[in-house]
């Protein structure tokens, strides 16, 4: 059985998270990580450590699932928004008996803002949030992976996208 790992970047509010859950009921043999799993804090502090420190848990758990004979599909999704993070961390991996789908989720600034605006109303999210995310949006265009506009797409629709990639 050979496995599939696909790696879903994209920037905060577009879709990651709901997409990969839409994505793992679709799959055989899923599993899902959020790389924010991996770095849920409060306060929530970006250093050099703190950096270290997930890079290493999400590659620990990556490894696991890979070598986990029960898995044939591994989804992993983060923001990913430089070629140096995925680089990085699949440089980590040991892909050598799968398939690496590296995947960008990106959307229109209206609809990101839209989306991020309703996690905002809901109480998932506060208001900076919009300005940050608007600002890595364009930083996947230069990234060497295979690109989704979700702007006018479902979840569902993408994970139908996802899947045919």
């Amino acid at each position: 059985m050979q496995k599939t790992l696909y790696m879903i970047g994209g920037t905060m509010g577009v879709g990651k998270t709901t997409v990969c859950q839409v994505l793992k009921k679709r799959l055989n043999r899923a599993v899902f990580l959020d790389g924010d799993w991996c770095w849920d804090a409060d306060p929530f502090q970006v250093t050099e450590e703190t950096k270290a420190m997930v890079t290493d848990n999400i590659c620990y758990l990556l490894n696991s699932f890979l070598h986990a004979s029960v898995y044939e599909n591994i989804i992993f999704c983060w923001v990913m928004h430089e070629q140096a993070i995925l680089d990085g961390l699949l440089s980590r991996l040991d892909t050598s008996q799968c398939r690496v789908k590296c995947i960008s989720l990106v959307c229109s600034p209206e609809e990101l803002e839209r989306r991020l605006a309703r996690d905002i109303a809901s109480g998932k999210r506060q208001p900076e949030i919009i300005r940050r995310s608007l600002e890595r949006l364009p930083l996947y265009e230069s990234l060497n992976t295979l690109m989704a506009d979700v702007s006018e797409l479902t979840p569902e629709e993408t994970a139908d996208w996802l899947l045919r990639a």
